[in-house]
Parts: C-alpha cells; structure tokens; sequence
C-alpha cells in the first residue's frame, strides 16, 4: 500500500493516523487496488489553500477520513481546525498549523505542501473535485464492510439473525452518512402547497390529512399529515392500545384507508381479539372465554363481516427493530400502498447492530429514525409511548395527574423529533368517580390532549371510552344507544363457514374460539 512508510502517531489534538488508516489496511487484498484518486486529492488540498471561499464549498462533503493518503488525512484535518475557528486558510496557515499539531514533517514539511498549491491552477472546480474524493471513500467505506461481513458469516459461531441486525444497521449508517439532499427553489413548492390546499378544499370534511373519525381532533388536526411523527402517550391503562385500534378500525373499515400496525407487546390474535370486541361490541371476557349465548354468535357473525377484507394489516414481530421497521415499511407502502404506520410501543424497539452508551441513546436515534422514515415514505407515523412514574406522585386529583412533556420515558429526544405529541387522560381512573369536583359528569370521558403541534393549536379533544368494549367514540356519541348489530337473515354459506373455528349456533360444532390462551385485554 502507498505511504505506509510513514511514521503513525498522534498529534497534539489526539487524532491519530494509525486509527485513521486502519480502513485503507483492512481493504487492502493481493490483486486489488482501494478505489482512490491521489491526484484529485492533491488538487482538492491545493485549492482549499488557493480559494478564500473553497472550504466553505466542501466543509459537508469531506471529512479526514475521506482522503486516502494519509499525509492527505493530516493536512484537511489542519484546514478543517482553522475553518472551524474562522482563521484564513492559506499554505502559511496550515503550515503552522501542522507545526502545531505536530505532523508537518510526518506530511513532508513546507516542501509538501507548498508542492500542492503549484499543481493546481485554480479552485474553480473544487466542488467537482471533492465529490470524486468522497465517492472514492464511500466505496471504499462499502467494500471494508462486506468484507467485514463475510468473514463473519464464514465464522459458524456467529448467530446469522444477529449478523444480519448488525450489517443492516451498518450499511444504515453509511448510508445516512452520506446521503445528502439538495436544496431547491421555492416555487415548485409553494405550487406544491397551493395544490394540496386546492385538494382540501375540494373534500367534503376540509381536512388535508387522513380522517380519524374522531371529529373534534380531525378539526384540530386538520386529519393526520403526511410525513408527521405523532407521538401517543399515557401511563399504563390508559387505554392507548384501544384508541389506535378504534381509529385504525374507523380508518380501514369505514373510510377504506389502507392502516398497518406493529405489534411489539400483543400477538396478532389477542390485536384481533380486540378489534372483535371493538366492531361486534362484545365484551372481552366473553371472546377470551367463548361462552357467547345466540344473540352473541348473532353480533359476532354480523359485526366480524365488516372486517373481512378491510385493508389492514398487522406485523407482531417482538423486539422489532428500526431497521427491520424500514425494511417492511417500504414494502407495505409499495405493495399494499399502505398510507399510516402504527407501532406500539417505541420503547419496546431497539437499534440492534448498534452500539449506544445508554438506553437513552439508543430511544434517541429510534425516534429520530422514525421522523426520518416518515419524510421518507410521505405517510404519518403513530408511536405510542410510555410515561414515567412521575405521573403517578403527583398530588390526589384528577389536574394533578394530568401528563407532561417531560413525563415522556428515557428521552427528552420524542418530544424534540414529533410533529404532534398527545396524552390520554382519563380522570374516571383516578378519581374513583362518575363526578369531578365540581360536579361534572366525568363518566366515561377521556382526555385526548395534543401538548405539542407543529403547525397548529394545542387543545384538549373530549372523547368517550367504552370499557366493556376497549373501544374509544367521540364525546357526543351515548354510550347507551350505541349501535346494537342485529344481522338480517343469514344465508345458509354465511352459517356454514365461522372463521374463528367457534361454535356455530345454526350448524353446531365444539371448537374453542380461541387457541390463544393468554388475556387480550
């Protein structure tokens, strides 16, 4: 390999060659050259100390680490110390600044560098220059980490599932390292908003995003945006679970919206389970139990055909991570152009193949991965969210025990990275009453409070909970005349097939509704 004559150290900053090259040794293989171009380094280093303006060009594009040479690597890093501290850049400074570091002789002295000014006319093509310098450290950035990656895959020690996490999240990182996004001129995107205002108008309910039927948080929200990271949180009972699932019901079922849902704490039976309970209205413990008399089996039979063929879909991977999340994501935008995620709940992911110092680290690039991928695919994302404990020692009324910010758990990060954060608050739950303190009837009611909006108000939406059915309703809806599922007269092929194995009131059978003997609710 070129220049591994030369002396490895460190200098005064604590940067060190030896680690710097330990990529171009790694790479190194009998028959192969590294992708670089030493030239187009020289050139690049020249105009940087020709140029006034030059390094403010690449400052983004290159780093040390993307120059091959390694008397390359010493030299932008001198440029890089006196650009960040605003000093002019020319061949005397880097000079003294090499000087200082203690490298100028390990780079080739004065000689050296006044050698890279006299190669280089102009720094006219600077730009251009500095993308082929990175383009060949990107390459050579990919080929060190398959490299890395097979020669554990030929070690049968490793777990293949674990090495898989670890190569996603590392070609994840490169990726995002290098991916940059050019800025573009205002007018296609004001003709791109007035477009999606023109679009709102056009709609019966005015909103611009994805109707919940939640109609006073639809008002609110204007429906949830497209690209939004909205963040759902509330302590454990609260109910989060079954405010996704009523919207996702509402969503799917009634307004045909294709919803996807990431389970990370229920199995796919014991969601579905739910969502019987939901749109049949039957109480939980008579699913989990099957002991449904015939009316039951009546509701059940007629309310379970509105969820047949709803464009819904739900992934009960545990433990999923953000990686494993994009890769699906993509592919159930693009095969089944699915238009809102779900995942409950955030604190249950994690960044497996990366390595954080602390939990709240680690939560930290999970949201903000999750805001990433919501830009990226142009679809909301729901994260539920737990709250810490602090809740819970706060006071003995119902405002006391009203949710915070700062009562989001392990990362003041979720509430930075969210578009929308809301809490569910339930005063019923804590004051062991159908009445507050002032005499209001309290039955039933549940806070929705959006503590942060982005682009628009916050507020408090009143909506209903419905206990027997873990089902939430808008505040004006009765719960005692919700809609009761009479069925017509069922044909002889709607009696013959029960898609859950159950008992059949009109044909008979023993089987048990469930094979899932753990608790839905």
């Amino acid at each position: 390999m070129e220049f591994n004559n030369q002396p490895q150290r460190n200098n005064r900053q604590g940067y060190s060659t030896s680690n710097r090259n330990k990529s171009a040794t790694k790479i190194e293989a009998p028959g192969r050259i590294p992708p670089r171009d030493i030239e187009v380094e020289e050139a690049v280093l020249g105009a940087l100390m020709l140029e006034r303006d030059a390094y403010t060009i690449v400052c983004d594009l290159l780093k040390p680490e993307s120059f091959y040479d390694p008397r390359h690597q010493q030299i932008y890093f001198a440029v890089q110390q006196l650009g960040a501290s605003q000093q002019p850049i020319d061949m005397l400074t880097v000079t003294e600044r090499l000087r200082v570091n203690g490298a100028l002789d390990e780079v080739g002295g004065p000689v050296y560098i006044s050698s890279l000014t006299s190669k280089v006319a102009s720094g006219a093509h600077v730009e251009f220059h500095a993308r082929i310098v990175a383009q060949k450290y990107l390459a050579r950035e990919l080929i060190n980490f398959s490299s890395n990656i097979e020669g554990k895959a030929y070690d049968e020690s490793n777990d293949v599932d674990d090495l898989l996490q670890e190569a996603e999240g590392k070609l994840f990182e490169i990726s995002q390292r290098n991916v940059k996004k050019d800025v573009t001129q205002i007018n296609p995107v004001i003709k791109q908003a007035i477009a999606q205002i023109e679009a709102a108008s056009n709609r019966e309910s005015g909103l611009s995003g994805l109707a919940t039927n939640f109609h006073e948080l639809d008002k609110l929200t204007s429906g949830w945006q497209n690209s939004d990271l909205i963040i759902i949180a509330a302590r454990p009972a609260m109910g989060k679970t079954a405010f996704v699932l009523s919207m996702a019901k509402n969503m799917a079922v009634d307004n045909n919206t294709p919803v996807a849902i990431f389970s990370l704490e229920m199995s796919n039976v014991q969601l579905v389970n739910r969502l019987i309970s939901n749109a049949c209205e039957l109480e939980g413990e008579k699913i989990k139990s099957g002991r449904l008399d015939q009316p039951d089996w009546e509701k059940l039979q007629a309310g379970v055909k509105r969820l047949y063929d709803a464009p819904m879909y739900i992934d009960d991977t545990p433990s999923l991570s953000i990686f494993e999340l994009r890769t699906k994501a993509r592919r159930l935008v693009r095969e089944h152009k699915v238009r809102i995620l779900i995942i409950d709940y955030l604190q249950l992911m994690n960044a497996s193949g990366m390595k954080f110092g602390s939990r709240e680290q680690e939560v930290s690039m999970i949201s903000r991965n999750l805001k990433q991928l919501a830009k990226e695919l142009n679809i909301p994302i729901i994260a539920l969210s737990q709250l810490n404990r602090s809740v819970e020692s706060r006071g003995t009324d119902s405002q006391s025990k009203r949710p915070q910010l700062s009562d989001l758990r392990e990362s003041g990060a979720i509430e930075q990275d969210a578009d929308i954060v809301c809490f569910i608050h339930r005063p019923e739950y804590y004051l062991h009453s159908s009445q507050d303190a002032e005499g209001n009837e309290i039955r039933g009611l549940a806070l929705f409070i959006v503590a942060k909006h982005r682009s628009g108000k916050v507020d408090d939406v009143k909506m209903r909970f419905v206990n027997q059915y873990a089902r939430f309703q808008n505040w004006d809806e009765n719960e005692l005349t919700t809609r009761t599922i009479v069925p017509s007269r069922l044909n002889s092929e709607d009696t013959a097939a029960d898609p859950f194995g159950a008992p059949n009131p009109f044909t008979g059978g023993t089987a048990d509704i469930s094979s899932d003997n753990s608790t839905p609710f």
